[in-house]
């Protein structure tokens, strides 16, 4: 069985706009909150807590101890809130789950191998996707979603979301006729350039300027 990541977070007194203050000394502010569990407002220390995102994503199960609390709380990372300029931690949501019941999550796609029909002259790979909507068990939760770009052999072909390898465990709640991946033809350069050209030997030569 794979270890469970923990993290320790203390109660948070600081709220509002004051929690800029938590920041410069090191804490990020969080939300802890579920079903049956009303909102706790917590702190953690950042790098503990970048660290931890680093490893394992936003859909891991996360033992998170409270103020050193005795009762571990089983939770995921809901929500990461960054600065837009300088990618720092802003804020972090807590979900405390139960193993028996069902969530909702998005789940990361990794591309595997390469496209043979995107080596042909003139086509080219689209992801279209990066990610999918699922529902399951927490304990069933993959870190991430499998997309074999090798079955793309011609140009045109696409892998639809109901392409995707199926699980009694885990529901894919996107359009099943959306497309993750696909081969697309593109436009040569050479023809774009032949174009320029014959556009400039159409083109009307200037009449030459009249003399005294």
């Amino acid at each position: 069985m794979e270890k469970r990541e923990e993290l320790n977070a203390k109660i948070r007194g600081t709220l509002g706009k004051k929690v800029r203050f938590l920041r410069r000394q090191g804490l990020t502010p969080a939300n802890l909150y579920g079903p049956t569990t009303k909102s706790i407002a917590l702190q953690v220390e950042t790098p503990l807590l970048k660290r931890l995102i680093a490893r394992v994503g936003i859909n891991a199960l996360i033992t998170l101890r409270v103020d050193g609390g005795s009762e571990p709380r089983l939770t995921m990372i809901r929500e990461v809130q960054r600065d837009p300029l300088t990618g720092d931690l802003l804020h972090v949501d807590f979900f405390q789950v139960e193993v028996s019941h069902k969530v909702r999550v998005e789940i990361p796609l990794i591309f595997l191998g390469e496209a043979p029909g995107a080596k042909r002259a003139n086509a080219m790979l689209i992801q279209n996707l990066n990610s999918l909507h699922v529902e399951g068990l927490p304990t069933d939760l993959p870190r991430g979603l499998e997309v074999d770009l090798s079955v793309l052999k011609e140009v045109v072909q696409a892998i639809l979301v109901k392409d995707m390898p199926r699980s009694d465990k885990l529901e894919i709640l996107n359009d099943p006729n959306l497309i993750v991946a696909h081969v697309t033809e593109t436009r040569a350069p050479v023809e774009a350039e032949a174009a320029e050209v014959k556009v400039e030997e159409e083109a009307p030569a200037e009449a030459p300027a009249e003399t005294e």
